[in-house]
């Protein structure tokens, strides 16, 4: 009889390793999420908590390992110490301007339907938590409301200069429609790829106020110190942007990314803001080192069971 228990206890682990085995395999493809579509999700790398790489507005998941890149990329740095996965958002265009691995669905999006994908597209691929969420631009909103919606399966967040309910709150009106004017997405883009990722600004914002607030948890905010305040004037002359853009407009950019990226700090008790990043927006690629850095630290964290990184990080 204790032989027959021995055996099949042994049975069970064979099968427990078997399926970490399979849950840690690399792949790169695309899943059928139900309701006939397909999305592409990419993970490499073993360990737990799993790091979720996800993109911003009309970016896909090469943004995390672009192959012209000076020095280490985040996906490939991170993939040697954790599991990591990175996927492409339906209208992702990526950086070579090919269109999104994922099928097309009607736009604009918003944060919940992003989430309600990602959900359906990590139990599709079997990518299993707990996730560290490393949010870029746009995907900052998606972040605060999967954490909100999934708080027991995200233990820790690393926003990386991610667009946030307090910017629109940090502006007037005016101010507000102008940013919302010259963040729409070109018609010459939309001729191009009418499937492009856009938003409505409003109900993005809105969906993410309205999102159950954020666990204690280790949270690192990277904001771009690149200024816009000298940008803004070259972009309206390289017909970049609306010519009725005030040419000032930069320096309210500038002041109000800077409160609101201080308010999103604020959120969480413990959270790190590194603003001295020597980056513009893509700061994955500008300086990935200090994205590395971060995601590390938070990773290092939640293995210790850590909700908060006061103390840990300066």
């Amino acid at each position: 009889m204790a032989n027959v228990v021995v055996k099949s206890l042994a049975l069970i682990a064979f099968a427990c390793s078997l399926a970490t085995t399979a849950r840690a395999e690399s792949f790169a493809k695309r899943v059928d999420i139900g309701g006939g579509r397909m999305m592409y999700i990419e993970c490499h790398g073993r360990g737990s908590p799993t790091v979720l790489l996800m993109s911003g507005t009309d970016t896909a998941s090469d943004l995390w390992h672009a192959a012209d890149q000076k020095g280490p990329t985040v996906y490939d740095d991170i993939q040697k110490t954790t599991r990591v996965c990175a996927y492409d958002r339906p209208g992702a265009p990526h950086l070579d301007q090919t269109f999104s691995r994922s099928d097309p669905v009607p736009q604009p999006t918003s944060p919940q339907n992003g989430v309600d994908d990602l959900v359906a597209l990590l139990k599709a691929a079997d990518v299993p938590g707990p996730y560290v969420l490393v949010a870029h631009s746009f995907s900052g909103t998606l972040a605060r409301v999967f954490a909100g919606e999934h708080p027991d399966e995200v233990k820790g967040i690393v926003f990386v200069d991610v667009l946030t309910p307090e910017l629109r709150a940090q502006m007037t009106p005016e101010e507000w429609q102008i940013w919302k004017r010259i963040n729409a997405r070109p018609a010459t883009a939309l001729s191009a790829y009418p499937d492009l990722e856009r938003q409505d600004f409003d109900e993005t914002l809105n969906q993410t106020a309205n999102a159950a607030a954020l666990r204690p948890m280790p949270v690192v905010v990277l904001t771009a110190s690149d200024k816009f305040i000298d940008v803004v004037p070259k972009l309206i002359k390289a017909g970049e942007l609306p010519p009725d853009t005030p040419p000032n407009f930069g320096a309210v950019v500038d002041r109000t990314n800077s409160a609101a990226q201080n308010a999103l700090a604020a959120l969480v008790p413990g959270a790190v803001h590194i603003t001295d990043t020597h980056s513009g927006h893509n700061i994955m690629i500008d300086n990935a080192p200090v994205v590395i850095q971060a995601i590390r630290t938070v990773v290092d964290a939640v293995r210790a069971g850590q909700t908060s990184l006061k103390g840990v990080m300066h």
